[in-house]
């Protein structure tokens, strides 16, 4: 099946877009990066494009409140993905910042600095820009809905909230049952505020196709995408 997706998907260019969408540790990001190897497509990681922002929100000493300020220091913020022995890194300025952007300090940044207006727009505009030259698998929370909302392929990748927090929690290597409730915490409260932000809250676009993944593997929830991209080529 997959040799004659990838070529009916090439036939598609410039409007095969995916957008797969989801809250935190339901798996979105395994599962995107599946998808997009086997398809031959670009990968964004619009999660990480925030991060990196309010990692120089740390390090700058910036004031989360002063929106002003954020959106200079998102426009000054040059974001790259660069392949890499274990796989995708995240560079910023030039600077390999793959493991900071998933510390602790950012993780409790960065749904403040993600709802910002002002770095919002500079940096969907800059996802829009990735995926306008050739089609890409692009996850996050806002991509069915706002970022692309024309791609073809939508998908809302869901589970139970007990799972998604142990997801996160072997991601963050939480190996302590405090470290793990602390991290169940986080991700509790940066749903919240996902859900709630007044501009491009997290949520489900109308065509968007949902996916528990409660029980699945991140290879049988990318299966189901691909059979899905399969039956509309």
């Amino acid at each position: 099946m997959t040799e004659n997706l990838e070529q009916g998907y090439g036939r598609n260019s410039g409007q095969a877009n995916v957008a797969i969408d989801g809250p935190s540790g339901a798996g979105k990001s395994t599962v995107a990066r599946l998808v997009a190897h086997r398809l031959g497509l670009g990968y964004v990681d619009t999660g990480a494009m925030y991060r990196a922002v309010a990692l120089r929100v740390l390090e700058e000493g910036a004031d989360p409140d002063d929106h002003a300020a954020l959106g200079r220091l998102a426009r000054e913020t040059r974001i790259e993905t660069v392949p890499g022995d274990g796989g995708l890194e995240i560079w910023v300025n030039g600077r390999n910042v793959t493991a900071a952007i998933r510390s602790g300090e950012v993780s409790a940044t960065v749904a403040r600095v993600a709802a910002v207006p002002q770095v919002r727009a500079w940096l969907v505009e800059r996802q829009r820009e990735l995926a306008a030259g050739s089609p890409v698998v692009m996850e996050g929370r806002d991509i069915g809905t706002n970022v692309l909302p024309g791609a073809p392929y939508k998908f809302f990748i869901t589970a139970d909230p007990a799972v998604r927090a142990r997801r996160r929690a072997f991601e963050c290597r939480a190996e302590t049952q405090p470290a793990r409730d602390a991290v169940a915490r986080e991700m509790s409260e940066r749903d919240r505020l996902d859900a709630g932000r007044s501009q491009d809250p997290l949520g489900r676009a109308r065509d968007a196709v949902v996916i528990d993944s409660t029980g699945l593997t991140a290879v049988q929830v990318a299966e189901r995408i691909l059979a899905h991209v399969a039956g509309r080529v």
